[in-house]
């Protein structure tokens, strides 16, 4: 994982900073995302891995699979994806790049699981409190779990706030076995 982290880093930092110099941070993220989706589709993994085509066939099939209105600039960035044979580089590269924007917009991603579903009023209210704890904009992704039993487990960084249920039946229960 690391080698695929190594090699997507200068790609995203180079559209980073093309799209930071654009004011269009938040275009080319969308951008990626498509672009990330098209390769990482089953069928389009299938005929990179069974079928020996030109990179001109590959750079037309791609761009047959994308959006119409794609930029110059994203045409430009798959070729050179296709031509140093890095295309498959890029779910890598958009998490690599939204990392980038969320540090320049102060924004923070939160992973929040949770026993059972949040209405909007909660999410909102445990968004509220996350921001004041970390003092930055939280983005938060929400999961169901329901082996958490009750509460909620969130993961900022490499911080992890366990309020649900089982977090706290296992820590009496190491707390026992320590005893």
């Amino acid at each position: 994982m690391a080698e695929i982290a190594t090699l997507a880093r200068p790609y995203a930092e180079a559209v980073f900073r093309l799209a930071d110099g654009a004011a269009a941070l938040s275009a080319w993220s969308g951008t990626l995302r498509t672009l990330a989706q098209v390769v990482a589709h089953p069928d389009m993994q299938e005929c990179l891995a069974k079928y020996d085509l030109t990179a001109g066939q590959l750079r037309e099939l791609f761009l047959s699979l994308c959006p119409a209105d794609l930029s110059p600039e994203a045409k430009n960035f798959i070729a050179l994806l296709i031509e140093n044979d890095r295309l498959t580089l890029l779910p890598e590269i958009h998490a690599q790049f939204d990392t980038l924007k969320n540090e320049r917009e102060g924004v923070v991603d939160a992973q929040i699981s949770t026993a059972f579903e949040l209405d909007a009023a909660q999410l909102a209210s445990l968004v509220a409190d996350l921001e004041k704890r970390f003092k930055r904009k939280i983005n938060p992704r929400v999961s169901v779990e329901r082996e958490l039993i009750g509460g909620v487990r969130v993961v900022v960084g490499d911080e992890v706030i366990d309020g649900s249920v089982r977090g706290k039946l296992n820590a009496m229960a190491a707390g026992l076995l320590a005893s």
